[in-house]
């Protein structure tokens, strides 16, 4: 892992404020970074102080005022060749993303191909950042609107997507015009670090201005800076409901912007129509993918009675399948909890669920012996469950994995549908009249309803994002970039006279 670190940039003290081009001084406090793959140390990363913040704060406000100025397809030229450095350093930054967040290696190289996805994406945006064009009821009047970069932009990100959130995010904002500013999660410090240390070379050779990229590192006190800060007008922050909330209460009590990314409890239904074999590759990687920790991992499975044993045992014998250990090692498909307050929460969820009632098909537990020395890795489980089980209600970043039977697929959607989250969501069915309900008005509540394939996986060309206590954000693709700029509607008069809107007379005795 040294010799990664090296590529990367990663000496074992780092400097974790970063105003783009240089590097700050923090508190003297230290982030240790523990990888949950085998419990070592891997580096430390410095915590902001409150002066390094505003120095960081400064930059980019700074910087925004004069890369607001440059072309959107000049920006776009600067995230080009950000993607092809991201190439150039994609086994490392890939392996360093599993080794710290624990994710298997396959899901790390894949996180970072996102984030050259992205930048592809937003390149081509750079030339298509259109406004509207509206008649006018006055004569000799033209209206359209145009949209202008907000300025800074703070993204605090979560620590199951350490890099590929950021860059959703930050990609779309440079190219509209904006700076930002990144707060990673403590338990991911590295991977930013790593990323910013691939930035500045893409900087200094364009000349573009220090500050157009920061970095904060610390708890969540850094965090509270950056969202009550009225310097920054929006405040994109994925991660627990209830830290977007909290996110939400201080921002909006500035009237400033947020875009939210929360919790999901994700479902998919097993119609008795479906193609079983797709329907058990879908539900087995969706939920135990980055060992549950995505915010699309698959937590319920709502099953037709007619098929509800025969697909639960196709269930078990799947997760007898599976093989658990260090995510380097490609012959294995689930990897570790980040930690073991991640640990803790998976045992507290499996004791509540049982005393709610719930029959575990099979049970979990934590894996102890040779190569589970860290104490983070767990069992996947199956339980059965009703729908209206408290726990079930809840989000568990973990393994588990509620089923439950439905009789026809109304009542499927409603049970779907009967969470407080409102992320992801699927069907499995081959019949186009269920799929098509399904993704009806009157079908999937969620940002998300995915016909034959799993909730996890989203494609970047695609808005993510969901609804209810999910935040209501929206990332990455489609029209996604109207969140990182303000509207305006303009209007000219080319004319020789000045008509008034609505046809509202105001005529003066005379004129000059």
């Amino acid at each position: 892992m040294q010799d990664i670190l090296s590529q990367l940039g990663i000496a074992d003290q780092n400097a974790g404020t970063s105003t783009g081009l240089n590097w700050l001084p923090g508190t003297g406090n230290q982030i240790v970074s523990y990888s949950p793959v085998d419990g070592q140390s891997i580096a430390t990363a410095e915590v902001t102080s409150r002066e390094g913040y505003d120095k960081v704060v400064k930059a980019a406000a700074d910087a925004f005022i004069e890369w607001r100025n440059w072309p959107a397809p000049k920006r776009g030229e600067i995230v080009r060749q950000i993607g092809e450095e991201l190439r150039k350093y994609k086994e490392p930054l890939g392996k360093l993303v599993s080794y710290e967040m624990g994710k298997s290696l396959q899901e790390g190289l894949g996180e970072v191909q996102e984030m050259i996805d992205i930048a592809d994406f937003a390149v081509g945006l750079s030339r298509q950042l259109y406004g509207l064009t509206m008649h006018s009821e006055r004569p000799q009047h033209r209206m359209y609107e145009q949209w202008h970069p907000l300025g800074v932009v703070g993204i605090i990100s979560a620590f199951n997507f350490p890099v590929a959130v950021w860059s959703w995010n930050s990609m779309l904002a440079w190219v509209c015009g904006n700076t930002c500013i990144w707060k990673p999660s403590e338990k991911t410090p590295l991977t930013a670090i790593a990323c910013q240390h691939i930035l500045k070379s893409v900087f200094e050779r364009n000349g573009v201005p220090e500050g157009v990229s920061g970095l904060v590192t610390g708890s969540a006190e850094v965090g509270v800076w950056l969202t009550a800060d009225t310097r920054v007008p929006l405040i994109s922050a994925t991660g627990s409901t209830r830290m977007g909330k909290a996110v939400a209460q201080t921002v909006g009590s500035r009237l400033g912007k947020t875009l939210l990314e929360l919790g999901g409890n994700n479902a998919i239904i097993v119609s008795e129509q479906a193609d079983l074999n797709m329907a058990l590759i879908g539900c087995t990687f969706g939920a135990v993918g980055t060992a549950g920790q995505r915010c699309t991992t698959t937590r319920r499975i709502i099953i037709h009675e007619s098929i509800y044993d025969k697909f639960t045992s196709m269930l078990v014998s799947a997760y007898g399948q599976l093989k658990i250990g260090d995510p380097l090692d490609s012959s294995n498909h689930v990897g570790p909890l980040i930690d073991k307050a991640a640990v803790e929460m998976y045992n507290n969820a499996i004791k509540a669920a049982k005393k709610e009632g719930a029959n575990f098909l099979i049970e979990g537990g934590v894996l102890e012996g040779a190569g589970y020395e860290s104490g983070c890795y767990v069992k996947p489980c199956i339980a059965e469950v009703e729908n209206r089980f408290e726990i079930v209600q809840h989000e568990t970043f973990a393994p588990i994995l509620y089923v439950m039977k439905y009789k026809t697929l109304n009542e499927a959607i409603a049970m779907q549908n009967d969470v407080p989250q409102g992320l992801s969501s699927s069907v499995f069915t081959l019949n186009m009249r269920e799929a098509e309900l399904f993704l009806s008005a009157a079908g999937s509540d969620c940002g998300i309803a995915n016909v034959n394939i799993g909730t996890s996986g989203a494609e970047i060309g695609g808005a993510f994002g969901g609804e209810k206590e999910t935040g209501g954000g929206r990332e990455s693709g489609s029209d996604s970039w109207k969140a990182y700029m303000r509207r305006q509607t303009n209007t000219i008069n080319y004319g020789t006279n000045l008509p008034l809107a609505q046809g509202i007379q105001f005529n003066l005795g005379h004129t000059v």
